[in-house]
């Protein structure tokens, strides 16, 4: 059930979306089926902040290609990318680019990678890294090119791995937390993280736009349980079905909207709906 809630107007809204599977199709990585949402928001100035598991030299020539100029949330809320100039008032950060005031959350990947490791060791023959794999593993593993596999690989806060052996989940996630480390699964693979989550990440983010613009209002939409704390960080849930049309059943929120399509076309059929509804 799609159900929505008339607030007053004049009030900022925020849209944080996840990428693969939602945003992007799951299959193609295309947006078109997303654009006449994408444009209503490019019309009612409406943030979009993308908020995934790729890494930064991934985000950003997507981000051109959609013509933002927003903040964005790169490897599951490892860091928060802000543009220079982009709020007026100042926010502590923890360095600097060229581009960006960048809110660093996650644990250094060598750290992650060195868990990883001792995770193989233990369970031989059960897991391979991202940091494992040959960029052409990679392109042939996600659907990418090879310029696309490199970018996915230059990774700073999470690392994604497989597991041939579902089983083995629980105790993975109990080995890393005894180690400060969490395990999210995502749509293709589990990953490995600090104390960083994309809920933090948006909770970060929601504050300077608060802090900026005033009242705000929030809706974050994506596709598995790796969008969870996103979700729960957000006024207006929304999960969108995957490509057989079921939803991740991880995925319990009292307030959650289910979007009646997958990927993009869920995306723009929701999001479409709620901002009308919400401007």
């Amino acid at each position: 059930m799609i159900f929505f809630v008339s607030l007053q107007k004049n009030r900022q809204v925020v849209v944080f979306t996840d990428l693969d599977g939602t945003l992007l199709d799951h299959a193609t990585y295309r947006f078109d089926a997303a654009l006449p949402a994408l444009r209503l928001l490019e019309e009612k100035d409406i943030p979009l902040v993308l908020c995934s598991s790729k890494t930064a030299s991934e985000i950003e020539p997507l981000r051109n290609r959609l013509r933002l100029s927003h903040p964005f949330i790169s490897e599951n809320g490892g860091a928060v990318f802000v543009p220079h100039g982009y709020f007026r008032q100042g926010f502590g950060h923890a360095k600097e680019t060229s581009d960006y005031a960048v809110i660093e959350l996650g644990i250094p990947y060598s750290r992650l990678r060195n868990f990883l490791g001792r995770l193989k060791e233990r369970f031989p023959g059960a897991i391979q890294g991202f940091g494992d794999l040959e960029a052409e593993e990679v392109a042939r593993l996600c659907g990418l090119s090879l310029e696309e596999a490199r970018l996915a690989k230059q990774r700073d806060y999470d690392e994604p791995f497989l597991l041939r052996e579902a089983v083995l989940e629980p105790d993975i996630v109990q080995i890393a937390s005894a180690d400060g480390i969490q395990v999210a699964r995502g749509g293709r693979f589990y990953h490995l993280t600090g104390g960083n989550d994309k809920g933090r990440a948006v909770a970060i983010l929601t504050g300077l736009f608060r802090q900026e613009r005033g009242e705000t209002v929030t809706i974050g939409i994506g596709d598995s349980l790796n969008d969870l704390a996103m979700l729960e960080a957000v006024d207006y849930p929304v999960l969108v079905q995957k490509p057989d049309r079921s939803y991740d059943p991880s995925v319990r929120l009292p307030d959650l909207i289910f979007s009646p399509n997958p990927g993009p076309e869920g995306f723009c059929e929701t999001v479409s709906r709620l901002v009308k509804e919400l401007t």
